[in-house]
């Protein structure tokens, strides 16, 4: 079954969430809507690539993914949706799909030719990505997109030695996906070496540790704290590992 997955940076709170929903269930009101991140890297599409191809796992084939992180909408970045070895994306063509292009065995890219007669300047994910979405899910999308070509992506690195989003608790993901040779490594941010442990409770209290997360991403965090306050940690910064 066909779902819409949106992975925005609106916030938990406004009604831009709200807004893009209403339009999906006016479309397509028998397809599950998913709201899986609302805070992704605020106006960073670069970062939130690498958590948008991390999370994408966790959902079936046919899943289509309305993500938005577009701090240049209405300019001159063109509107693209992107299949990916099974899945669909919708969104600014911006680098927020790269990382997902760059990961797949097999993709093709499309721009969205259609606009709407009436489209604000400024909320394209509702007027035209959440519209495009919704008739992708019913298949009513085949006179709206026009497929390219693009060989632009040959320098976008598959894995991001940097940290790309805090969670509720803190805890700091990088754009690393976990591989064997990191085992055992002490990882270095912010002037910090930081030991790995598998789980939360095979350290003290209080301090700070690397494992492989959830998603498959090498993660940064405190045992009952807050690694991005404890290690006055931002996003952006790079992470590297030592050579023991």
């Amino acid at each position: 079954m066909t779902c819409i997955v949106l992975f925005t940076d609106f916030g938990p709170s406004g009604p831009y969430v709200g807004q893009m929903e209403s339009v999906l269930r006016e479309i397509a009101p028998n397809v599950p809507v998913i709201n899986l991140v609302s805070n992704a890297p605020s106006a960073d599409p670069r970062l939130s690539s690498y958590l948008l191809a991390a999370l994408r796992h966790s959902f079936p084939e046919n899943s289509i993914f309305l993500a938005v992180v577009d701090p240049g909408v209405g300019g001159e970045r063109r509107a693209v949706v992107l299949q990916a070895d099974g899945q669909i994306f919708v969104g600014p063509d911006n680098g927020l799909l790269n990382t997902v292009a760059v990961r797949a065995q097999h993709s093709q890219w499309s721009e969205i030719t259609w606009k709407p007669e009436q489209c604000s300047m400024s909320f394209h994910g509702r007027d035209i990505f959440a519209p495009v979405a919704a008739k992708l899910a019913i298949d009513a999308a085949d006179d709206l997109l026009r497929a390219f070509e693009r060989n632009d992506l040959n320098d976008w690195p598959e894995d991001l030695a940097e940290l790309i989003y805090f969670d509720y608790y803190g805890n700091a993901m990088t754009g690393l996906r976990y591989h064997e040779t990191y085992a055992g490594k002490t990882l270095i941010v912010n002037g910090f070496a930081i030991k790995q442990a598998d789980t939360f409770g095979s350290v003290q209290e209080q301090q700070a540790f690397w494992y492989k997360n959830s998603s498959g991403l090498v993660e940064i965090a405190v045992n009952k704290g807050r690694a991005e306050k404890q290690l006055d940690l931002e996003l952006g910064m790079r992470v590297s590992f030592s050579v023991d």
